[in-house]
């Protein structure tokens, strides 16, 4: 994909994923109006997420007809050698008990490797980006890890689903503690990557997470001079996968702390 083709996806998305954030922000301000489904143990769905999603559908669709397009709620809809992967509304239990902490998130995958990624956080006006080989930005501006080397210094992200054994994320839980490492869990994947991007956090773990919530996220993790591991490997687009991220200092201590099942 040459420069030129990707700075003009990039620019698609950034509107695109302002355009989505605006109505999901609408709906987080009169979610009470909201009919909310459990698509399983605490994994909620709202009409704002749907819409969301239909939203960005849409634009890219008709934007990128050849594109593939892989939403979290309506699944693979259309089939090309790029392939667009979108949470519409990452961070939805947060989002339908009006906790401030959610984003719309965008990413362009192309033979396995993420390429392209705009998170946006509508609450705080805050739209995170990157393309590769282009550099990761925060409303426009550079943004880079933290350079932390101290683990007793670091404070990581940590998610969970039920996907995962509880048990195993206990004992993770107790693993970083013990080590002098600060946690927290807040509720969003694509906002922890990109925490860890702006250097609000020095890396995020889950041990089971889904494609769309780290899609738009990698790139601007790896161009924000980050490290992950192999998240992108052939089963992850249909069944997920494990992930660390961390500024590079850190990322073997913590993948020491945290080996992959």
């Amino acid at each position: 994909m040459v420069a030129e083709d990707i700075a003009a996806r990039l620019r698609i998305a950034e509107a695109v994923v302002r355009e989505a954030g605006a109505l999901a922000l609408d709906y987080f301000h009169r979610r009470h109006e909201l009919k909310i489904d459990a698509k399983g143990l605490q994994d909620l769905v709202s009409q704002a997420d749907r819409e969301s999603e239909e939203l960005i559908f849409a634009r890219m669709s008709e934007a990128f007809p050849g594109d593939s397009f892989l939403g979290e709620e309506g699944g693979l809809r259309q089939k090309g050698p790029m392939m667009w992967v979108v949470d519409p509304i990452d961070g939805t239990a947060n989002f339908v008990r009006g906790i401030p902490h959610w984003c719309v998130s965008i990413g362009l995958v192309s033979d396995h490797r993420a390429v392209l990624g705009a998170i946006y956080d509508p609450v705080a006006d805050e739209l995170f980006a990157a393309v590769a080989g282009g550099g990761a930005t925060l409303n426009g501006e550079p943004i880079r890890v933290t350079g932390q080397t101290d683990i007793v210094h670091a404070r990581i992200g940590l998610g969970f689903s039920y996907r995962s054994d509880a048990g195993r994320h206990s004992r993770d839980v107790r693993t970083i503690l013990e080590a002098g490492c600060e946690y927290l869990r807040l509720g969003s994947g694509a906002l922890g990557l990109a925490y860890t991007a702006a250097g609000r956090l020095d890396g995020y773990y889950e041990r089971h997470i889904n494609l769309w919530d780290v899609a738009g996220g990698l790139v601007v993790v790896a161009e924000a001079g980050g490290r992950s591991s192999d998240f992108l490997t052939p089963a992850a687009v249909s069944e997920g996968n494990e992930l660390l991220v961390a500024t590079p200092g850190l990322f073997d201590p913590l993948r020491r702390l945290l080996p992959a099942a």
